[in-house]
């Protein structure tokens, strides 16, 4: 069976060399996943490097939605409303991290963000 994918951003330096600089918005769902370790192994976790294209980014949600970090769910499972739906590859995601969390919360029944 397909697992939902997450896809977050590795640590980086700029082209000038200044640095290590980190994803905010990443680093949250990495925070998340430290309060519910199980959920990896219940998912695939992607982390790429900063620079564009990102290509498996791409390859799940085309070169439009290079964002990270961004959550995209397995063919045929049920989605929120908060989701949205790739014009280049037809599958369904979600890039804000409260929503992130929180689909995997409810999905896996494990520690909710706070509302």
């Amino acid at each position: 069976m397909e697992k939902h994918t997450l896809v977050l951003l590795n640590h980086w330096h700029d082209e000038d060399g200044s640095g290590p600089f980190y994803c905010p918005d990443c680093a949250s769902v990495e925070g998340f996943l430290r309060y519910a370790p199980d959920i990896e192994n219940h998912i695939n976790v992607i982390r790429v490097d900063f620079q564009r294209p990102r290509q498996q980014i791409i390859d799940l949600v085309g070169s439009s939605n290079q964002g990270s970090p961004v959550l995209v769910f397995a063919h045929g499972a049920t989605v929120p409303l908060a989701a949205k739906t790739s014009l280049e590859t037809g599958r369904a995601f979600v890039t804000e991290v409260f929503d992130i969390c929180d689909c995997l919360a409810r999905e896996f029944g494990c520690v909710r963000p706070h509302p």
